[in-house]
């Protein structure tokens, strides 16, 4: 069995806890937002642990769009490495739970209109992005 690292942020650790402890009925929002988020299992690359995300939730159709944004930290979460060494995830949406495939989009056509999706489902992303020189990545997970 693969081991389970969590977050060594407090927040992060206490919401994936509360997420999943509650089979997805309590921890679902962004603490002070209100606004939707899901948890996403990954793979540590450099570890092969397990690790848990909570992310923002911007679905198009059924599949879902991954915004690495930390806020628009100068350098990429470490998640993305983690789903570009190892893009199969898990993603959870309150109570479903969903094995999924997530692909970095590299299409800038794509790219702006999940982008522009995402902005919407959550207006601080385009403040991130006017924050940082990196163009923050945006995965789909099908």
């Amino acid at each position: 069995m693969t081991e389970y690292i969590p977050s060594p942020r407090d927040w992060v650790r206490e919401q994936v806890e509360l997420y999943e402890g509650s089979g997805g009925a309590e921890g679902v929002t962004l603490r002070e937002t209100g606004l939707p988020v899901m948890i996403v299992t990954h793979i540590g690359r450099k570890t092969g642990a397990i690790r848990k995300t909570p992310l923002m939730t911007v679905k198009d159709g059924d599949a879902y769009v991954l915004v690495a944004s930390q806020g628009g930290a100068p350098k990429n979460p470490v998640w993305v490495y983690n789903m570009r060494a190892n893009p199969e995830v898990e993603i959870r949406d309150q109570a479903q739970v969903m094995k999924m495939r997530a692909r970095e989009v590299t299409d800038d056509a794509e790219r702006a209109r999940l982008w522009e999706m995402s902005v919407a489902a959550f207006p601080p992303y385009a403040e991130y992005q006017a924050k940082t020189d990196r163009k923050i990545p945006v995965f789909v997970a099908e």
